[in-house]
């Protein structure tokens, strides 16, 4: 079986079963920094499963949704930003965007028309803030390096003001937010990711000591991320916002359909 996943720290309790745990060798991961390029894999129909951008669900043909097992915020997340030099989102009229998920660009789409009425001049970036910021008053940065910008020497180094998008939706709709979920074009899967997710969770403290160093958040606050803004299985209210989000992409002409859920 193959499967495919982002390396980002928030995805790391769903594969470390499959690196160092009980699932180690029964199936083939392939790893890539950007979640679009999962996404990429499971429309080509390379991999038996995928975790991937939730928008995917609507964009790739005959994919069924893995239930009980998400990456997602109940109401801040952290690792998905918009960042400007100092500015309030009200005034930003050009945005910079991340495009490693796709699921955030059309998530901060929907934020400015939807919930602030107005729409700013989009542009299609690398990650890279300092050349995001040079040519537009905000930018939208996914995974560690957004998270990256909480740790204070960074973020005492800079004048930035940092919008948390997660928190932003949940302001706005009261509920919370699924960013990726595992999908599958099969009519079975014979892995149980709820199970190796609980794996993962059981050695958060070593996954926490992983990618501290990386990132710069000491151990503790690398945890905190991992345990308290990241939420490993959706509840009502995240299954809520997945809905909304999917009939507003679909209000706003960002998707072509909206498909109820279909869980395998």
């Amino acid at each position: 079986m193959r499967i495919s996943a982002s390396s980002y720290s928030n995805t790391a309790p769903l594969i470390w079963s499959f690196l160092y745990g009980r699932n180690r060798g029964k199936v083939e991961l392939i790893l890539d920094n950007a979640p679009a390029r999962s996404a990429e894999l499971l429309a080509q129909d390379r991999v038996d499963a995928a975790l991937v951008p939730v928008i995917a669900y609507q964009t790739v043909g005959k994919v069924k949704l893995i239930p009980d097992v998400c990456v997602g915020a109940r109401s801040r997340v952290r690792s998905v930003c918009l960042i400007t030099k100092g500015a309030d989102l009200a005034d930003v009229q050009s945005v910079s965007l991340d495009t490693s998920s796709r699921t955030s660009v059309l998530l901060t789409k929907i934020i400015f028309r939807e919930f602030f009425g107005f729409e700013p001049q989009w542009t299609n970036a690398r990650p890279d803030l300092d050349a995001m910021l040079k040519g537009s008053d905000a930018a939208l940065l996914i995974g560690d390096p957004a998270l990256a910008l909480s740790v204070p020497p960074a973020a005492a180094s800079r004048t930035f003001s940092v919008f948390d998008l997660a928190e932003i939706w949940h302001r706005h709709t009261g509920l919370g937010f699924v960013f990726a979920m595992w999908m599958t074009r099969r009519e079975r899967v014979v892995i149980d990711f709820a199970a190796a997710r609980d794996e993962g969770l059981d050695h958060i403290d070593e996954i926490a000591a992983n990618y501290s160093p990386q990132i710069g958040l000491n151990r503790d606050e690398m945890k905190f991320y991992l345990t308290e803004n990241i939420s490993y299985t959706p509840d009502e209210s995240m299954i809520q916002g997945m809905e909304l989000y999917f009939r507003l992409a679909a209000s706003h002409g960002l998707i072509s359909r909206n498909r109820p859920l279909n869980f395998i």
